[in-house]
């Protein structure tokens, strides 16, 4: 069980919903937050991309059964212009939509594809210093034999900002290892006001995309530009690593699942049993069963197979073990 926190306080979440996977995904998201955090008194803010030059279909949440049973829940779709990102790279659909969120009040961020398995008003939320998911692997850089390491790669980004570099590092890890220096997995980010976060969100990332710094001219940027500017962003507005809330998201609180064959393969039976619980009514049930991963992984019962497959108390340590397991078992959907 998660410790005990403060007083809980005022915030609003936010998601995007888009058409396809994540139209379903988000009604998915406010089942389980209306079902384990019944006593949230903010707003559940269901950011969404309108049509326009970046977007060669309608992004918009479709079908409208969807769009009435978010209503149903208590869910504001929230519209937004992407005048930077759209089509060609969706993650700066999280940087783009912070701008049209209540100035000035507190927020949490969350992407759709996560569960919320406890009491989202028990996480000690400080927005003053935000924070961001640590459930991450060292994603980026890929460092090369003679190229720059970690300590030259993100000290450029810091320098090209006028950031401090060295109050970033976590001097309990090595020189050169990756977790050192500050990254973070955008699932989910909290701050005290959504354009000020947004305003250097967007900022940065646009900088590191059309005039990197020289030691990164050579690393992938998609689709880790996010990411890569998160931590800046967070440094900036002075947040960090530590923080109270990763004893609750990711933990007891939130489930960043991802895709469906992978919740059911490696994430506790009490998440199964949250997904499980919040798909069973009836009227939640007939609208989800249009999206094809969950109508097969839960309605029918694939999920359950996928569970055999594996030993929970000896889990393949690669994720990519993992999804190879399920795909030669014919169970793979997304």
């Amino acid at each position: 069980m998660a410790p005990k926190a403060a007083a809980p306080q005022n915030f609003n979440i936010a998601i995007v919903g888009q058409a396809g996977r994540l139209s379903y995904e988000a009604l998915l998201f406010a089942a389980s937050l209306r079902h384990n955090s019944p006593g949230f008194a903010g707003r559940l803010l269901v950011a969404e991309p309108q049509p326009g030059p970046l977007w060669p279909k309608d992004p918009r949440i479709e079908p409208e059964d969807v769009r009435a049973a978010l209503a149903d829940m208590g869910a504001e779709i929230v519209p937004f212009e992407s005048r930077h990102f759209g089509h060609t790279y969706p993650y700066g659909n999280k940087i783009e939509m912070l701008s049209a969120l209540p100035k000035g009040e507190p927020f949490v961020f969350f992407d759709t594809d996560t569960l919320i398995t406890g009491d989202i008003m028990s996480v000690p939320f400080d927005f003053d210093r935000p924070s961001a998911s640590m459930r991450r692997e060292g994603t980026w850089p890929t460092i090369e034999l003679y190229g720059p390491g970690y300590a030259e790669t993100w000290k450029s980004l810091y320098d090209a900002f006028g950031l401090d570099f060295a109050s970033s590092l976590d001097l309990s890890d090595p020189d050169e290892y990756w977790a050192r220096y500050l990254y973070f997995n955008a699932g989910f980010f909290f701050g005290n006001c959504p354009h000020a976060f947004g305003e250097l969100f967007l900022k940065y990332a646009l900088q590191i995309l059309n005039d990197p710094p020289e030691a990164i001219v050579c690393q992938t940027l998609d689709p880790w530009l996010d990411q890569i500017a998160l931590p800046l962003v967070i440094h900036a507005l002075g947040g960090g690593r530590d923080s109270a809330v990763h004893d609750y998201l990711d933990g007891p609180v939130s489930c960043h699942y991802r895709l469906f064959p992978m919740l059911y393969a490696r994430e506790s039976a009490a998440v199964i049993d949250v997904l499980e619980t919040v798909t069973a009514p009836n009227k939640v049930k007939k609208v989800l069963k249009g999206y094809e991963p969950i109508k097969r992984m839960v309605y029918q019962g694939r999920g359950e197979k996928v569970r055999a497959l594996f030993d929970q108390n000896d889990m393949p340590r690669r994720e990519q073990a993992i999804r190879n397991r399920i795909k030669s078992n014919g169970f793979w959907l997304r």
